[in-house]
C-alpha cells in the first residue's frame, strides 16, 4: 500500500510518522518526499492492510505538523519511472543510455531486440562488443558536445547514430556521466525524409479536395473542429476517416496538445482496456509491479482517437460511456477514481444504429459519441474530382519512386472512373503508385493498372447504368433480342427459344425496332 501524507516541512516530522509504524510492527520499505516545497511525504507500506490503515489514520493525522493522510497509486519516482518507459517504448528507434566505460545502463525494447538478448541482460551490457571501429567513451570525451549523423556499424547493419552527453554538473569534460545514443537505420532515411515532408502540409490542407461531395464534408469538418465535444467520423474503409481526425484536432484549441489512435478491431478486450485506461500495480497476473499508464492518462489536455468503435467490447463501451459522462474512470485493478479533460473522437464503417437495434452496441453511448458527426463519402461518389486526385497522386508516386510524372492515357482514365473502388482512396494510391512502378514510358495504359476482379464485368460494358431500374432492363432485354434474333430469326422461333409466346416476342421485337417482324 502506498500513503501520502500533506503535512508542514519540519525537521523530524519523517521520523515521527514512521515510528508510528514501527509500535505496530510494520515495515515501511521506502519513503519519498515531494510537493513545492517539501510539504508532501510518500510511503510505500508493502503489508499494511486496510483495517490497519483505518486503526493508524486517526493516530497519523493526530501528529503535530501532518494535515491528511490518504492512498496512493503511484510513488512520484514509480510514476516517472511510468512515464520515462512509455516514452521509450513509443519510440521507433533504437535507444541507449550508457556509462564512461561503455557499458549500457537502460535501453528501450528496439533497442533490445537490435541487440539480440535478453531485457535483463541489458545492464552493464558493455556496447563495445557489438561495435565495429568506433570507441564511444573516447569519442565523447574528444568532442564534448552532441555529434548527430555518426556512421556506424552494429551486428553489420549499418546506423546513423545521434548521441547526446550527459553531465552531472557543469559541461567540463570531467563532468560527463555517458551518453544517450540513438540509431537510425540508414537504408530508412530516405523513407523518412519523404514521410517528413508529406508532413509539411498538415490538417486540413493535407486532405485532397478535388470532389465537390468531399469539399462540403470538409467544410463542415472545420466548423465542427474547435467544439469540444465528441465527434463521429462514419465512413467506409480507406476514405480518410483518420485523416480527417487528425486536421480536426489540429484545427481546435487542443492542437499542440497530443493525438493518439487506439484501434478498437485490431486489440483483444483484456488489452484494448488497459491501453486505454492503463492499471494499477498487480492488478493481474504478469502485469507491470509499478502498473501502467494508460493512452487517456498519457494524453492529458489531447484527443484520443478510437477508430473501428463499433467493434468495442460491451465492457469497454460500459466504461467509455462512463468517461464521457463526468470525465472519470478506474484503472483496471484499482478502486481510486481519475478524472481528466480529454477529446474522444471516433470512427466506424459499421451502421451503429443498426447495431444499437441488435442488442450489439450501447444506445446511451452511440448518443454520447453522435453529439458531432460526419459521414465522408466513398469514392465512387466523388468521381467527378477523380481525375485530379489521381494526378496528385501519380505526382507523389513519381517523386518517392524518383522517375520521371507520368501522365494517364483517356483509356486509363476511363477505367479508373468506371471502377467501384471498393477500397476506396486508399486503394487508389496502391493502384497508381504500383502503375508508376510498371510503366516504363511516360504515359500509363490500362494494362498497368492491377484492379481487382471486382469491377463491372465485360458484359456490361455496353449498358449505361443510368436512368431507372427498368429503363437499365429494358436496355438488357433489347441486347438478348437482338443477339438470339440472329439465330432465330422469328417471333416463333425466339419465343419458343425464350419459353415465352409468339405474340409476346413480336410485340418487344416491334417496340425495339428489331428485324422484320413475322405475324402473330
Amino acid at each position: 500500500m502506498r500513503l501520502k501524507f500533506y503535512c508542514q516541512n519540519r525537521i523530524g516530522i519523517l521520523r515521527d510518522i514512521v515510528a508510528q509504524f514501527a509500535d505496530y510492527r510494520i515495515n515501511v520499505a521506502r519513503g519519498e518526499v515531494g510537493g513545492d516545497q517539501g510539504n508532501t511525504i510518500y510511503l510505500h507500506v508493502p503489508k499494511l492492510l486496510n483495517a490497519q490503515l483505518l486503526t493508524l489514520k486517526p493516530v497519523l493525522e493526530a501528529i503535530p505538523g501532518v494535515f491528511g493522510v490518504k492512498r496512493a497509486n503511484l510513488m512520484p519516482s514509480e510514476r516517472r519511472h511510468l512515464e520515462l518507459d512509455a516514452l521509450l517504448s513509443s519510440l521507433s528507434d533504437p535507444v541507449m543510455s550508457i556509462d564512461m566505460q561503455g557499458r549500457i545502463v537502460a535501453a528501450n525494447r528496439i533497442a533490445v531486440q537490435v541487440l539480440g538478448v535478453r531485457v535483463q541482460e541489458v545492464p552493464g551490457l558493455s556496447l563495445d562488443r557489438y561495435l565495429d571501429e568506433v570507441d564511444l567513451p573516447d569519442l565523447i570525451r574528444r568532442n564534448n558536445s552532441r555529434i548527430n549523423g555518426l556512421r556506424i556499424k552494429l551486428k553489420g547493419d549499418t546506423y546513423l547514430a545521434d548521441i547526446a552527453p550527459l553531465h552531472t554538473e557543469d559541461t567540463k569534460v570531467d563532468s560527463l556521466a555517458g551518453a544517450v545514443v540513438t540509431l537510425h537505420r540508414a537504408d530508412r532515411i530516405g523513407a523518412r525524409i519523404y514521410q517528413v515532408q508529406r508532413q509539411e502540409l498538415r490538417g486540413f490542407e493535407a486532405i485532397f479536395q478535388s470532389s465537390s461531395r468531399l469539399s462540403a464534408v470538409i467544410n463542415e469538418a472545420r466548423r465542427m473542429a474547435p467544439l469540444d465535444a465528441p465527434l463521429l467520423i462514419v465512413g467506409e474503409t480507406g476514405t480518410g476517416k483518420e485523416l480527417v481526425a487528425r486536421a480536426c484536432h489540429l484545427a481546435s484549441p487542443r492542437g499542440q496538445a497530443p493525438f493518439v489512435v487506439l484501434n478498437c478491431a485490431g486489440l483483444p478486450e483484456s488489452m484494448a482496456e488497459t491501453e486505454l485506461f492503463g492499471y494499477a500495480p498487480g492488478a493481474f497476473e504478469g502485469a507491470r509491479p509499478e502498473g501502467k499508464l494508460g493512452l487517456l492518462e498519457l494524453n492529458e489536455g489531447g484527443t484520443v482517437f478510437l477508430d473501428e468503435v463499433g467493434e468495442m467490447s460491451s465492457r469497454l463501451q460500459t466504461k467509455l460511456l462512463r468517461f464521457l459522462q463526468d470525465g472519470g474512470f478506474r484503472r483496471v485493478g484499482s478502486e481510486e477514481e481519475t478524472f481528466l479533460d480529454v477529446r474522444v473522437i471516433c470512427a466506424t464503417q459499421q451502421n451503429l444504429p443498426q447495431l444499437c437495434s441488435e442488442g450489439l452496441f450501447r444506445l446511451d453511448l452511440y448518443h454520447r459519441l453522435n453529439v458531432l458527426s460526419l459521414q465522408v463519402p466513398p469514392l465512387r461518389e466523388c468521381l467527378d474530382g477523380i481525375e485530379e486526385l489521381a494526378a496528385y497522386v501519380l505526382d507523389r508516386a513519381a517523386r518517392q519512386i524518383g522517375c520521371p510524372l507520368p501522365e494517364l492515357s483517356p483509356a486509363a482514365l476511363e477505367k479508373i472512373t468506371r471502377y467501384d473502388w471498393p477500397g476506396n482512396v486508399r486503394q487508389l494510391e496502391n493502384v497508381l503508385f504500383q502503375a508508376v512502378s510498371l510503366c516504363e514510358e511516360k504515359t500509363i495504359q490500362p494494362v498497368h493498372l492491377r484492379l481487382p476482379h471486382s469491377e463491372a464485368s465485360s458484359e456490361l460494358a455496353g449498358i449505361p447504368l443510368e436512368g431507372s431500374l427498368s429503363d437499365m432492363l429494358g436496355e438488357v432485354e433489347r441486347n438478348i433480342l437482338s443477339t438470339l434474333y440472329q439465330q432465330y430469326p422469328s417471333s416463333r422461333q425466339l419465343g419458343k427459344r425464350l419459353g415465352v409466346s409468339h405474340t409476346t416476342i413480336a410485340n418487344k421485337l416491334k417496340r425495339y425496332g428489331i428485324g422484320a417482324q413475322d405475324s402473330p
